[in-house]
């Protein structure tokens, strides 16, 4: 089975959101609250539940997190390169900078699982739980920055932190739930990753980020080739390069490149717009990303297959 064909059910279930709001049949309030509860409840159970009953110590775990750390280490590094090089302006590069290293959660879990089951999903996991407090810490420091709020408290709220704390905490010491409640927590996480394609595709936005002057304008478009570069080139073609290199078993560096070929996080938006920053801006960002990471998935992944 080809890449493109692996991809297509995830893709479709995109352009099957993206269809439903342009439709109207729900409102944008809807969606809003949809991608709240996903973001809140279902995809926080999703994490903890996989994390909890992962083997944190499973074959090619470590490599692979190896491999996604010089992934990471790169495109936050280039990411904030973007201020001194291309002086853009300071409300832009705060928001839009987490989308040169943030990933889709949702994305990466479907289609971890359909390309590898479930030894596919617990990699990504651990791989998740690992790289979401690093790349929140990343995307909230600039905003807190720009808007004078404080970091700690910003991440002690955050849903995706927490639930991976909870889920390496219970992991390591060796918390069994009882079935009833694990088969509930279960339930709520699969409920996760159809309705958050639905609601990628839906938060996609293919009109231009409005701008009040022409510097706006150019600082805007500069800043979305130079983050949307480092996300889905300069991260998978060193996590290829790496991968590589360490020798990694197949699932492993399947997971590690795929990982690294993800569209930034829709998430992005929500964080950019609650922390005051510039959302329409972010949400520009955010699609332009999902549009090349149509290329991008199918290129990378299938170097590797």
């Amino acid at each position: 089975m080809n890449t493109i064909t692996l991809l297509f059910p995830d893709l479709a279930l995109i352009a099957i959101g993206q269809l439903l709001f342009r439709a109207g049949i729900w409102g944008r309030g809807f969606w809003q609250e949809l991608e709240k509860m996903i973001y809140f409840l279902l995809f926080p159970a999703l994490l903890f539940n996989t994390i909890l009953r992962t083997n944190l110590g499973s074959a090619g775990a470590l490599p692979a997190l190896s491999v996604v750390m010089g992934a990471i280490a790169v495109g936050i590094f280039l990411g904030f390169l973007a201020r001194p090089v291309l002086r853009p302006v300071p409300v832009q590069f705060a928001s839009g900078v987490q989308c040169a290293f943030r990933f889709n959660s949702y994305i990466l879990l479907a289609l971890s699982q359909r390309f590898a089951g479930e030894p596919g999903l617990a990699l990504a996991a651990i791989i998740m739980g690992a790289a979401v407090p690093i790349l929140n810490v990343a995307a909230v420091w600039p905003l807190a920055r720009n808007v004078g709020s404080g970091l700690a408290r910003e991440l002690a709220r955050n849903p995706l932190i927490l639930a991976t704390i909870a889920g390496l905490a219970g992991n390591l010491a060796g918390l069994s739930l009882p079935e009833p409640i694990s088969a509930t927590i279960g339930r709520l996480g699969s409920a996760s990753l159809a309705l958050g394609l639905l609601a990628a595709g839906a938060g996609l936005r293919l009109e231009r980020s409005p701008s009040s002057d022409a510097a706006s304008r150019a600082s805007a478009i500069k800043l979305a080739a130079w983050f949307t570069t480092v996300k889905l080139v300069a991260m998978p073609a060193t996590a290829l390069a790496l991968s590589t290199a360490f020798g990694l078993p197949p699932l492993a560096q399947q997971i590690a490149v795929m990982y690294s070929t993800m569209p930034t996080a829709p998430a992005a938006y929500i964080l950019a717009s609650r922390m005051g920053g510039d959302g329409p801006f972010v949400a520009m960002l955010v699609t332009v990303s999902m549009l090349a990471s149509l290329v991008a998935m199918p290129f990378w992944t299938g170097l590797v297959r």
